[in-house]
């Protein structure tokens, strides 16, 4: 069976990204003007409910300042700023896509928060680092792009200290086949979703317990009402990042949610000691 890692990389093949960017960022101000992460939320979070997300995940998290933070799949690094200029925390981001790493530099550098938060192009199977690195590994909205899913907890498990934590936000099959395209899929060949038991079961045998197991799938389906009532956004969006056919992808990820096909399981998993 295919990993699916190429069919991934090509979905997320951003040509011009960065100079698009450029472009939706004008109207803030010239090049040599500060922003802020929040400034930036409407078209950094890639994942349901955005930056409400994260901050909800990174407090489940618990995330003190010293902490050394990875956050894999990292996309343009919206994540990733939130959290250093929350918590005060050193966080490192990967992600497979070379355009968006180069692209999360640039509004790294527009946010100056250089110091402070870096990225890497990487595999989530094959991460860059030594053995128990991190305090804190995020992920959101990424493991469903992923077929080896137990090779992708064990990597994670492996960069993690001993009692670190493992904060995840993720998409889950709940029931009856998914409208495809979504956002991380055109087709079913590069969507590998699990259960969310499924999902705990692997990570568990990855050597992690539970702290954290909720269903979030209301809250998101809530959150998605929302934005159709509110209509098209004043501010750049994500489709500047994923392209013009965002929009009807994640109509699609909204009409799974409400038919209860797909689901939304928010995570926060400790690192324990392995049977290895």
């Amino acid at each position: 069976m295919s990993d699916g890692i190429e069919g991934v990389r090509d979905h997320y093949r951003a040509t011009g990204l960065t100079g698009r960017l450029k472009t939706a960022l004008a109207p803030l101000g010239p090049e040599d003007q500060r922003l802020t992460p929040q400034q930036l939320a409407a078209l950094d979070h890639f994942h349901t409910r955005g930056l409400l997300a994260t901050a909800e995940l990174s407090k489940l998290a618990a995330i003190a300042s010293d902490a050394a933070v990875l956050d894999v799949g990292s996309g343009v690094g919206g994540p990733a700023r939130f959290v250093a200029a929350t918590f005060g925390c050193q966080v490192t981001g990967v992600d497979l896509s070379e355009p968006f790493v180069d692209a999360a530099r640039y509004l790294t550098e527009r946010t100056g928060q250089g110091g402070q938060v870096s990225f890497q192009t990487a595999s989530a199977l094959e991460l860059p680092f030594d053995h128990g690195r991190f305090d804190v590994v995020l992920l959101q909205h990424v493991a469903m792009n992923i077929a080896d899913r137990a090779g992708l907890y064990r990597e994670i498990r492996r960069v993690l200290k001993p009692g670190g934590r493992f904060a995840t936000y993720d998409a889950v099959l709940k029931g009856g086949e998914p409208h495809y395209p979504v956002p991380w899929a055109r087709t079913p060949a590069t969507s590998f979703l699990l259960s969310a038991e499924a999902t705990r079961v692997a990570i568990e045998e990855a050597g992690f317990r539970a702290l954290v197991f909720q269903d979030d799938s209301e809250t998101a389906n809530a959150w998605f009402a929302k934005v159709r009532a509110a209509g098209p956004p004043p501010s750049p969006n994500l489709g500047v990042v994923m392209g013009p056919e965002f929009a009807q992808l994640t109509t699609n990820l909204a009409k799974n949610i409400a038919e209860g096909r797909i689901g939304i399981l928010t995570a926060v998993f400790e690192a324990v000691s392995t049977n290895a």
